[in-house]
């Protein structure tokens, strides 16, 4: 896959494929998670997925909006994303442990996207960027709680 050059659209689809496969192992790990805390890291996990997918539209869609093709499939995903797949054979607390190490690098990546943004000077990315930065934050924070 040919990748564009234009760096902002460069960090939208590394914060696109990024997202995807962390909405896709936070699935996995929902569909799979057992124990005394099943209840609320199924719900967890739910919401976490759920916004994940949501956000992978509307990158893609920026990346549209700045005349560049998304990029889509798995194959194009996994030769782009950070995030490793989900880890097989894992208990809860693994599975907590691999997301907050999911969240923090896709965090980290999405503070130099709005970098890129503001040198380049496109504000609404850098916006769209940062509010992403923002959920993952949070999700870090989330999951880290869980850990007590």
């Amino acid at each position: 896959m040919t990748r564009n050059t234009d760096p902002v659209v460069k960090a939208l689809e590394q914060a696109l494929a990024d997202t995807f496969a962390l909405a896709l192992k936070t699935q996995t790990y929902h569909w799979n998670v057992v124990g005394p805390n099943f209840y609320g890291l199924h719900n967890l996990f739910e919401e976490q997925y759920t916004d994940g997918f949501a956000a992978v539209d509307e990158l893609a869609e920026r990346i549209r909006a700045l005349d560049a093709p998304a990029p889509g499939g798995l194959a194009a995903f996994k030769e782009i994303a950070q995030i490793a797949d989900p880890k097989n054979g894992i208990d809860a607390k693994g599975m907590i442990d691999d997301l907050i190490d999911s969240n923090e690098t896709i965090s980290k990546s999405l503070k130099a996207g709005v970098e890129t943004a503001e040198e380049n000077r496109d504000p609404s990315t850098a916006d769209m960027l940062t509010a992403r930065v923002t959920v993952h934050d949070k999700a870090t924070w989330m999951l880290r709680s869980l850990r007590g």
